[in-house]
């Protein structure tokens, strides 16, 4: 629905840098519940994540949701795989496009909707090296412009 209030957790902003993103998704995510306890406290790093097809389900990989303190013995491995709930006709769409060389899926932010845990994971393609000095250095021409107008005015 619109104009829910969601609480973002965490953000991938080495995502941004390294991919060009084609096309997002809201997915859920199955979690234990020392995992959501950690997530709430906001103790997520997405940085490595991504995704993968397993048995036509959709498993986030390497994403760290640090251990629980306070649950002590049952607590959970930080980097374990974790499911992603989608649609069967997304999985379906998500898996044929993957097949094609270059794509891969990765998260972009973790966040709370209405208490419940959510990614967002986007379909990318890699940049290139020479893409990244390129959006850099847009980057920092837009912020120099910005400077000029703000000195302008004043």
């Amino acid at each position: 629905m619109k104009g829910e209030p969601i609480k973002v957790v965490a953000t991938n902003r080495k995502a941004y840098h390294d991919y060009h993103i084609h096309d997002t998704y809201e997915a859920g995510i199955v979690l234990t519940g020392s995992e959501i306890k950690s997530v709430r406290a906001g103790r997520v790093n997405l940085r490595e994540g991504y995704a993968l097809f397993r048995e036509g389900e959709l498993w986030l990989l390497n994403c760290h949701i640090a251990a629980y303190d306070p649950a002590s013995r049952q607590n959970h491995d930080p980097t374990r795989p974790r499911k992603l709930l989608l649609h069967r006709r997304e999985l379906n769409r998500l898996a044929g496009q993957v097949q094609e060389k270059g794509f891969t899926i990765v998260p972009l932010r973790l966040y709370l909707r209405r208490g419940l845990a959510k990614v967002e994971i986007a379909l990318v393609r890699g940049k290139k090296q020479y893409d990244k000095r390129e959006a850099i250095a847009r980057r920092d021409a837009d912020r120099e412009l910005e400077r000029e107008l703000k000195e302008r005015w004043r």
